[in-house]
């Protein structure tokens, strides 16, 4: 099944009650004062579409940023939203590709049956010429039951079982945070990466706000060295472009991916981290 729609196949279906539209965009890293996304959604948005906070639906008790909540935390938020297991859940940003993967992947990983994402987002949604709306928008309560799909998530342990077996590690993060040339944006953690993981920026999957065609995904992880046949953990700072990688890796055709939740911020931490730089 294809995750990415078009904004002419949401346009006919704007009124299906089975369909529901979340704006799951995170503010972007490093800009100063921080984008308020929330209040942009507020501004613009399509028509109908709910805010999906995707902050505030993360474990808000875990010292690392975005991590997955408990089960039943995410069955309460998501039941009071008016998000169901069965409905058809169609995932935006305002602008590119960097977020919505993150909800996307946090959806299917809880046991949503049918999670797009729509191409190009707010902006390829305007510039087809379709409406928007304004204000906030709330829904009835609906019933979400999250069951957590515990091969698609890996925590430090399994990283580093993977890591003594040589599996396929891809890392979202930038060349030079990767090479250990860049800091990181987190202090008190020192950039690098894991033996053996291979450098895939997020930012070489998308071209023009939309993720890139198949075929050329399926160039670049075999330009990569990428198996797609074998099992892949995508790993990043935080969790979030991680999924960037792993959507993109759906689209190229391969079926076992998991994604290391803590990510950077949890591993560069840890005491028996090996932290590998470029020479």
């Amino acid at each position: 099944m294809n995750p990415l729609i078009t904004p002419s196949w949401l346009a006919g279906r704007l009124h299906d009650p089975g369909v529901i539209i979340l704006d799951a965009t995170l503010p972007p890293v490093g800009v100063t004062p921080p984008v308020d996304t929330r209040a942009r959604y507020v501004a613009t948005h399509l028509p109908g579409a709910i805010f999906f906070d995707i902050e505030q639906l993360s474990d808000r008790s875990s010292p690392l940023p975005h991590m997955l909540p408990t089960p039943d935390v995410f069955s309460r938020s998501l039941s009071a939203l008016g998000i169901g297991n069965h409905m058809a859940i169609i995932i935006y940003e305002q602008e590119g590709v960097f977020s919505g993967p993150r909800a996307w992947w946090m959806l299917k990983t809880f046991g949503a049956e049918s999670v797009f994402l729509l191409d190009g987002g707010l902006r390829g949604w305007i510039e087809a010429g379709l409406p928007t709306e304004s204000g906030d928008v709330s829904r009835t309560p609906a019933a979400f039951h999250a069951k957590l799909d515990q091969n698609a998530v890996k925590d430090f342990s399994q990283m580093q079982q993977m890591i003594a077996a040589h599996g396929q590690i891809l890392d979202a993060r930038s060349a030079g945070r990767f090479t250990g040339a860049l800091p990181e944006p987190r202090p008190g953690i020192s950039s690098g990466h894991m033996p053996g993981a291979t450098s895939i920026p997020f930012t070489e999957l998308a071209e023009g706000g939309r993720l890139k065609p198949a075929e050329e995904l399926r160039r670049l992880f075999a330009e990569k060295g990428v198996d797609i046949e074998q099992l892949i953990t995508t790993t990043c700072g935080s969790g979030v472009t991680a999924a960037v990688i792993a959507l993109g890796l759906e689209l190229a055709g391969a079926r076992q991916v998991s994604l290391y939740d803590g990510s950077w911020a949890e591993y560069a931490a840890h005491p028996e981290a090996v932290i590998e730089k470029a020479t």
